[in-house]
């Protein structure tokens, strides 16, 4: 993995496009009324996946700090 904001960008993008089609599947379940289990597991899924974005993102911010001193 590269070491500039780019890069690290650029490696968490599949992550980032996986949790937004997980959103996009969760809502439309929701819409569409599925069966309250199938909306309940695509939530946690999306929720799961959001949350995996943002602590990436958070590493990825304090790599780069640690690069910058």
């Amino acid at each position: 993995m590269k070491r500039t904001i780019q890069g690290m960008t650029q490696a968490g993008e599949p992550l980032i496009l996986e949790a937004l089609e997980a959103l996009r599947l969760y809502r439309e379940a929701k819409i569409s009324g599925c069966p309250p289990e199938e909306v309940y597991r695509l939530r946690l899924l999306a929720d799961s996946l959001v949350q995996t974005v943002t602590d990436y993102q958070l590493l990825a911010d304090d790599a780069n700090a640690i690069k910058r001193h």
